[in-house]
């Protein structure tokens, strides 16, 4: 049950499962209290329920399907996702954006634990700093554990939480008028653009780690298997709970601002039924911070073996890197659990501005440049076909971020684009557009680095694309 590999390739005799596993653990890792939390902001700023869900549903599908197609390349190089990214940043470039992972993962951690850790204390009748200390702990226990692990977390997850969604969707229902909330429609191009910048987000956030979690699909499985049952999971979780967030938010007002978590119990009753909802809770984000704890000891360890020359990690290697990521995103949850609404749509936002990017970059590199064939060996290699530094895709991925500044919206920097925007955010889809566009022009005119077929090991693997 304990996972042996880390940043190593994952053998061709080791790797078992099916794409469906890809539906269940992402439908799991968003069926949780901050999908919630997401989706009502989008109600909390400003927009009514019906373009509310409309562009929450339009951020989930785009932003779902760039985040699927990072998640299909993990059959076919059995490598984590950022280990790939070396191709296109070099060996050792590839620490520039993985230096915003990692702070992206400590961000999630450390949000996911306030809300958890407000429902392990009511559940346990302790204070929320013990409830957020011990859900970090239990978080870094099975992260510790690794991958199969992870997913039986997932299927169990997906299981309870679809079931207690249900039900509280169904007492939701009880106490609202739904015809009222879904009458009254306004449509504000600002506010649509902030719902499908916020689900796109949280969808974009998993592509620098989603291939982690299907790398050990046997080589053979289909792309598009693969892309379809993790778009499928992650797209139908998060929109799910999203627009019990945007009914929750409307309907309940300050109620829901004041207690997120203690106002969704209370939709469920008391005694038995408020216990276990506490336990859903804390069960949906316990899923989800496992992946962000995982994931983030996998970029801390990608960043520095790409100096370190280091190729594998013992298991009290990984523990203490997981030990560090718990202690980090332990310390900013209890430092930010009072203003954690504002804070939240915040990062969210900013990160955002980071990633697309990095997602661009590594698509267009992947699908179009090198058509799914890496020379797994050379990603170790700063002396080898992909270098140290690869100044190209460096150099694009700054225009990208910097590309974005003149549209990004948030509380502590406005561009000067925004505003004849109307006050609407599209630094996303310009962080997509501009550095896909820069790096095919530059890319395909030098594919020297490019092998003929995938090397794995010393022996070569013909690529197999759909």
């Amino acid at each position: 049950m304990v996972e042996r590999h880390s940043i190593d390739a994952v053998p061709d005799g080791e790797r078992h499962g099916r794409a469906v596993s890809q539906f269940t653990l992402w439908l799991g890792a968003n069926l949780q209290i901050t999908a919630v939390v997401t989706g009502a902001l989008a109600v909390v700023f400003g927009g009514d329920v019906v373009w509310s869900l409309v562009g929450l549903v339009a951020g989930n599908v785009l932003g779902g399907a760039v985040m699927a197609l990072h998640s299909a390349q993990g059959p076919k190089l059995g490598l984590p996702q950022m280990i790939q990214s070396r191709a296109q940043f070099g060996v050792r470039g590839a620490v520039v954006p993985l230096l915003l992972v990692i702070l992206m993962y400590i961000g999630f951690f450390a949000s996911g634990s306030v809300l958890a850790g407000q429902a392990t204390a009511r559940l346990a009748h302790t204070g929320d700093t013990t409830g957020i200390v011990v859900f970090a702990a239990v978080t870094a226990v099975v992260a510790a554990v690794g991958y199969r692990v992870i997913h039986i977390l997932g299927r169990v997850a997906s299981v309870v939480c679809a079931l207690a969604f249900v039900y509280l969707g169904v007492r939701l229902l009880d106490r609202v008028d739904l015809g009222a909330l879904l009458g009254d429609a306004h449509f504000s191009l600002p506010m649509f653009l902030l719902a499908m910048s916020l689900s796109a987000s949280w969808q974009l956030a998993f592509g620098p780690y989603v291939a982690d979690y299907s790398r050990y699909l046997p080589r053979t499985t289909s792309t598009r298997a693969t892309f379809w049952w993790t778009l499928s999971g992650s797209a139908l979780g998060s929109q799910w709970s999203m627009t019990f967030g945007v009914l929750v938010a409307a309907s309940a007002g300050e109620k829901f601002l004041d207690d997120q978590v203690g106002y969704v119990v209370s939709l469920g009753g008391a005694g038995l039924a408020a216990s276990f909802l506490y336990f859903v809770i804390a069960l949906g984000k316990l899923t989800i911070n496992v992946l962000n704890t995982y994931g983030g000891f996998m970029s801390m360890v990608t960043g520095i073996s790409g100096f370190r020359g280091q190729r594998t990690l013992s298991p009290r290697g990984r523990a203490g890197y997981i030990a560090v990521i718990m202690v980090i995103g332990t310390a900013v949850a209890l430092a930010g659990k009072d203003s954690f609404l504002t804070s939240f749509k915040d990062f969210l936002l900013f990160l955002l501005t980071f990633f697309t990017p990095w997602s661009a970059v590594n698509l267009v590199d992947y699908y179009l440049i090198s058509r799914e064939r890496y020379d797994i060996p050379a990603l170790s290699d700063p002396h080898g076909r992909y270098g140290a530094w690869r100044a190209d895709a460096l150099i694009v991925y700054g225009v990208g971020v910097l590309a974005q500044l003149p549209f990004l919206a948030t509380s502590f920097y406005t561009g000067p684009l925004v505003a004849p925007l109307g006050g609407a955010d599209v630094s996303w889809i310009v962080g997509l557009v501009v550095p896909a566009t820069l790096y095919w022009l530059l890319a395909r005119r030098d594919t020297a680095h490019v092998p003929q077929e995938t090397i794995a090991g010393t022996e070569p693997l013909a690529s197999s694309r759909p």
